[in-house]
């Protein structure tokens, strides 16, 4: 597996550098690439020192990080608490699935970005109103691959658990949720991806701080320099919480991403 993920990460590293010189080429040598519709590296990095040293937009880039992180956080966990149990059950159980899932099937089609107005409508301008909008974006996610998750165990091992007498939470807990976490995981990257680009959506309006303000900020003022930090700062949280959350993955799941690699 080594000289795999070495291999991996080299040609990841070419690409990385390979656009690099593209850009630099296109923006500084060239000149094909004004720095009105694109800003040079050399732009990239003066936006950069900037928001590090005297800020921008009211605070540094490492506030506008940490801001933003907490919430994509907050909003991930409390999708991942009440989504994955929700659809566990609804995969469960016929009779909650034909409760829940015409409510669930009116809800998910309408894009998180639609709950915005009625978010600050409850809430106000704060980050309960961005938490919530988050929380939707990951919920439904969960919810379906959770389900999903326990629809696709084979019969045979449920009723071979029934057989036996299992009681219903050992089922739960020692067949069910086993069995049906290498697609509840795969929920779980899709709502995280779902909360960082609706977060930078929701902080474009009536925040005061955040990713999200500064790309708003920064689009208000023409600085694409400063745009263009925004954006690889999103970027960059967004990969390390997913390399974060693939840690667990493999964790939780060894044996599954040994087979799967």
């Amino acid at each position: 597996m080594a000289p795999v993920a070495s291999r991996k990460t080299l040609i990841g590293g070419m690409t990385v550098i390979g656009l690099v010189m593209l850009w630099f080429g296109l923006t500084t040598l060239t000149g094909l690439v004004t720095s009105a519709r694109f800003p040079s590296p050399a732009e990239f990095w003066l936006s950069l020192k900037q928001i590090n040293g005297r800020g921008y937009a009211g605070s540094t880039l490492v506030s506008h990080a940490f801001h933003s992180l907490k919430l994509v956080l907050m909003g991930f966990a409390v999708a991942v608490l009440t989504g994955v149990p929700l659809g566990l059950w609804m995969g469960w159980s016929r009779r909650v699935e034909a409760f829940v899932n015409p409510v669930f099937l009116i809800i998910r089609p309408i894009p998180p970005l639609a709950w915005i107005p009625l978010a600050i409508l409850w809430l106000g301008l704060g980050d309960a109103a961005k938490i919530l909008v988050i929380w939707f974006s990951a919920f439904v996610p969960s919810v379906i691959n959770a389900f999903t998750g326990v629809r696709n165990i084979d019969k045979p091992i449920l009723e071979a658990a029934r057989m036996l007498g299992t009681p219903r939470w050992r089922m739960v807990r020692e067949v069910i949720l086993p069995a049906s976490l290498p697609m509840i995981f795969t929920g779980l990257r899709l709502s995280l991806q779902a909360s960082w680009t609706t977060l930078v959506a929701a902080e474009l309006v009536g925040a005061l701080v955040g990713v999200g303000f500064v790309l708003n900020m920064a689009q208000q003022d023409i600085y694409p320099g400063m745009i263009l930090v925004g954006m690889v700062t999103v970027g960059i949280l967004g990969w390390v919480t997913t390399l974060l959350l693939a840690r667990v993955e493999r964790r939780a799941l060894a044996w599954n991403v040994a087979a799967r690699d």
